[in-house]
Formats: C-alpha cells, structure tokens, sequence
C-alpha cells in the first residue's frame, strides 16, 4: 500500500517542481499586466482568441524566463531560507531538466506568439526573455545599479499585450513606465525587509552594502517621486482619463507617504508595510485605468 501511494504521488511532485520553477505568483502578474496592455491599446473590437494567444503566449515565455533565471541561480537560492527549498538547490531536479522545461516553454510562448497575435509582441518577448536571463541575471553579481537593468523585462509585458493588437506608440510606452519605475520601490522594500537572508547572497544590493539603510531610503524616496508624474502619462498620451489620473496621483503620494515614514525609522515592520502596500499599488492602478476607459 505504501508504495503503491509513492508511486502515485512521485510524479505529481514532479508536476509540481515545474511549475514552481515558472514562479507562478509572479508569473500571474505578467499575465493580467500582458492582459492589460491588450485592453488599453486602441483597436477594433475585443477578440477573445487572440487575447488568449496573447496572455498564455507572455505566461509561457515569462515562465521559461524565470525557470533560465533559477538555473541560473540556483547557488544563491541555496543559501537563502525563503528560497533554499525551491526544486534546483534542494536537488529535486536536475539544472538539464529544468533547462530544457525552460527552452520548451519560452519556445512554445514565442511561437503562439507569433503566430495567434503578431510578429511584434513575439519580439518584444523575446527581447523580455534575453534582457532577463542575458543581461540582468549575470548583472546582479556585479553591481546594485542592475535593479534598473531588471525593470526592463519586468516592464516589457505590458508591451506585448499592447503590441499584440495595435502598433506601438507613446501610449504603450506611458504604461512600460509606469510599471518600470513601480518596480523600483517594490524591489527596494522587498530587499530591506529580506535583508537578512539576501546577505547570505553576498550579493551588490544596496540593503547588503548599507546596513544603516539610509541609501536605500534614499534611492527608494527618488523613485516613489518619480512614480508621481509617471503615474499620469497614460492620461497625457489619451490611454486614460482624468478619473485614473486623479486615483494613480493618490496612489503614488500615498505609496511616497510610506516611503517618507520608512526613511524615518527603517524599521522590518515599517518596510513589510511599505512593501504590501506596492503589491497593491499596480492592480488597483488597472483597475482604475480599465475602469475610465470602460466608462
């Protein structure tokens, strides 16, 4: 009976190591930002079909991304609690296994691209694809500045969506900012809340070379500003209407609010609020700019 249940639940488990190695949380937001960028962009009526080609096509290639990227890493995930259990540093699977899962998924989400939406956003994924894992993967072993480097693919797919049925203008640009520049206070927050871990890394970050905190307060202050008049392009280039612009401005001075009360006292408490509070910044922000062009 024992192993007849071992039988049963060993490929299951497998199953499972592949799909963490796609980072589906993550990979989730790629999908409703790829989903966004398709509704956001002026065309003709909404085709159901080619939305799908459009979001699965991004979810895959995203998915391959992230599978390179924990390849890649595997020895840093192996020194961090929060990541040290993920299916390359425990050993549950092989590097060649989840490098091929990796090439088979990227490869599928290109060519569903391609050929259910349009050449472009099959580029504009692979160009996502190779700033990822060829460009700000090895970067971040050299120097913290590489967190801009890493906006770019995260960025990105917003762009396939909108690429994927309209030609690319200022207004899909408007929204690659906005995200671009979100990002930024996300990661920062993210790394001072999980700095004790990441300086198992040994990593360039700034929150392991500065333990005060204050350059990272200070880098994050910059771009929760910046994030101010970022945050209302898409009104300037007609994406959006003044509704959105009034809420993504509220937004934002709010997410600088809690940037300001964090420098103040940089404390573990203070950066786990500031980071949930960027976790619910970019829906609501969609959900707002899909709102006003509804209405």
């Amino acid at each position: 009976m024992t192993t007849e249940a071992a039988a049963i639940t060993a490929p299951r488990s497998r199953l499972a190591d592949f799909v963490a190695l796609t980072k589906p949380r993550l990979n989730s937001l790629v999908v409703v930002t790829a989903g966004v960028g398709y509704v956001a962009a002026p065309g003709g009526p909404f085709e159901v079909i080619t939305f799908l080609h459009t979001t699965v096509g991004a979810m895959l290639v995203a998915g391959g991304a992230a599978a390179l990227n924990q390849v890649a890493e595997r020895d840093l995930d192996k020194r961090m609690r929060r990541t040290r259990d993920r299916p390359l540093p425990s050993g549950r699977l092989r590097p060649s296994e989840a490098t091929w899962a990796a090439l088979l998924l990227a490869g599928a989400g290109l060519v569903q691209l391609a050929l259910g939406a349009n050449l472009t956003a099959s580029v504009v994924a692979l160009a996502t694809l190779l700033s990822y894992v060829a460009v700000y993967t090895p970067l971040k072993r050299a120097t913290h500045w590489a967190l801009l480097v890493g906006a770019v693919p995260g960025a990105l797919p917003v762009v396939i969506g909108w690429s994927a049925v309209a030609p690319l203008s200022a207004g899909a640009w408007s929204l690659f900012a906005v995200v671009f520049v979100w990002q930024l206070p996300h990661f920062l927050a993210l790394t001072w809340l999980f700095r004790d871990d990441f300086a198992r890394t040994e990593l360039p970050l700034l929150s392991n070379a500065d333990p005060s905190g204050r350059r990272t307060a200070t880098h994050l202050l910059v771009y929760a500003v910046m994030l101010i008049p970022v945050s209302v392009t898409p009104t300037w280039y007609g994406v959006a209407g003044t509704t959105y612009a009034v809420g993504a401005v509220a937004l934002s001075a709010g997410l600088l609010a809690l940037g300001v009360w964090f420098a103040r006292e940089r404390g573990t408490e203070r950066a786990r609020l500031l980071f949930r509070a960027t976790l619910l910044y970019l829906p609501v922000v969609w959900v707002l700019l899909l709102l006003d062009r509804a209405g």
